[in-house]
């Protein structure tokens, strides 16, 4: 038998799950057959659901919704009014409030009371540092 085909049969013995031979060139053999396998294997259903995601991403693309004539009248998507309210905080503060909500005045107060506490809280720990 000629040392080819020796050295053939042993590296489809060790790459089939054999033992593994001794001499360097069959060992190098087996580490550039292993460099050549795959490290990991794709997912065949995650590969045909992205194709799918990409597919419909591109119809979607190509095909955009019509805008509607009423679009923008009645239907609950018009700009929110935005309420502004300014209030003095005692010290000689300003204070502003805006929401999308009506803004009382029990509401104005009672925020400028938290926040006139919390600045005078602030400014007793600055004294005592």
């Amino acid at each position: 038998m000629s040392r080819r085909a020796d050295q053939s049969e042993r590296l489809e013995r060790a790459l089939d799950g054999g033992p593994i031979p001794h001499d360097e060139e069959t060992r190098r053999m087996l580490a550039a057959a292993g460099a050549l396998r795959p490290g990991h294997r794709r997912n065949p259903a995650r590969v045909r659901a992205t194709k799918e995601a990409m597919l419909r991403e591109f119809a979607r693309v190509q095909n955009p919704q019509e805008a509607r004539e009423d679009s923008g009248t009645g239907d609950g998507l018009d700009e929110p009014e935005i309420h502004r309210e300014e209030v003095e905080l005692p010290g000689g503060g300003h204070l502003v409030l805006t929401d999308i909500e009506a803004i009382t005045p029990e509401r104005a107060e009672a925020t400028a009371a938290r926040i006139a506490r919390i600045l005078q809280t602030s400014e007793e720990r600055d004294r005592q540092s």
